[in-house]
């Protein structure tokens, strides 16, 4: 039991956040460096770990709260930070890059412990995992992700009609374009297809694009009543940061591979040598084995502490956190990367 508590590592992130705005000044920037200097400095000096449970540990595993509870701690936390970050806006002097450095600080923890966390229960069959899902993904402002990744990606995943499959030489800065405004209106396609199969209204409570639509538009404008247009602003920018870092995470996931199609036009179903898996421990913790991506997608309703390594599985050289920073050199990450994408997989 106690080695299961390694997940708690996870809350690292924010709390370095809440150091970061409590010492303010530079300090503000601590988040970033945190999370991209130093995760991949670890990543580094810790090594990999291939070992998967037994099918007598998974099924005990299976059975613990812990894993759950440790999830659902994330809504207070990241709430918390975020109301704590946009109070102390708006009602304290801050210098220019202290407000960026706080932008970066909550964007980072919105992202890890927002849309992550929010993209694990958002698979789960209880309403109430569901409703928490889209509770962590309200501050990034990416609600209808919940909508697009559970009915969209894990369709269409590893083919070009996928918005959040990075193709073969796309920079991750034209991904971001691609991704985020193609997952968007797909989200809506997908909305709009479940509402006439089902025959409800557009002001359906089961219309979810639609109220995520008002929620979100709702949540910006109490910021803006209560706390004003400084807070308003700091909260969508560090929305950016959140969502953009998940994209980076949905470039780095599939980037280059491509499933093949099938004589009668359908493609072959996903499996796993369609996804990135990373064993790189450090990343694994933080991010709550989401680097095991191959597994997630070959059973989708399978918890994280569950999932596992499989061989046959395209590896990555390094963990998502640093593979993160690689992205951002388009040359260095083709270099890396391309060699070892499988050349009758490459979209």
């Amino acid at each position: 039991m106690m080695k299961d508590l390694k997940y708690l590592a996870a809350f690292s992130t924010p709390v370095v956040a809440i150091i970061a705005i409590y010492l303010r000044g530079y300090y503000t920037f601590l988040t970033p460096v945190y999370a991209f200097i130093i995760i991949p400095i670890l990543e580094l000096i810790f090594s990999e770990n291939t070992t998967n449970l037994s099918p007598e540990e998974a099924e005990e595993k299976a059975t613990y709260k812990i894993f759950d509870w440790l999830l659902y701690l994330n809504i207070p936390i990241v709430f918390g930070l975020l109301l704590t970050t946009l109070n102390n806006v708006s009602t304290g002097m801050y210098e220019t890059y202290e407000l960026i450095g706080l932008v970066f600080s909550t964007g980072i923890v919105l992202g890890s412990n927002g849309i992550n966390v929010a993209h694990e229960l958002g698979h789960r069959q209880t309403q109430y995992e569901q409703l928490m899902a889209k509770l962590l993904l309200l501050p990034s402002l990416y609600m209808h992700f919940f909508v697009e990744h559970n009915f969209g990606h894990h369709l269409h995943a590893a083919t070009k009609e996928d918005p959040a499959t990075a193709r073969y030489n796309q920079i991750v800065y034209s991904f971001w374009c691609t991704s985020t405004s193609r997952q968007y209106i797909n989200a809506w396609k997908i909305q709009e297809n479940l509402r006439k199969r089902t025959k409800f209204s557009f002001f359906s409570f089961k219309n979810n694009m639609f109220w995520f639509s008002i929620i979100q538009i709702s949540y910006l404008a109490s910021i803006f009543y209560f706390l004003g247009s400084l807070a308003l602003i700091i909260a969508i920018s560090s929305a950016i940061v959140s969502f953009l870092l998940l994209e980076t995470i949905n470039y780095i996931e599939h980037y280059g591979l491509l499933r093949k199609k099938l004589p009668s036009g359908r493609y072959e179903r996903v499996r796993e040598i369609h996804s990135w898996n990373s064993n790189h421990t450090i990343g694994r913790i933080i991010l709550y084995e989401l680097t095991r991506h191959s597994d997630h997608h070959y059973k989708a309703s399978k918890k994280y502490q569950l999932l596992d390594c499989h061989e046959q599985s395209p590896q990555m050289p390094y963990g998502y956190p640093t593979s993160m920073v690689l992205t951002l050199i388009p040359p260095l990450w083709f270099r890396v990367m391309n060699k070892r994408i499988p050349s009758e997989m490459i979209s």
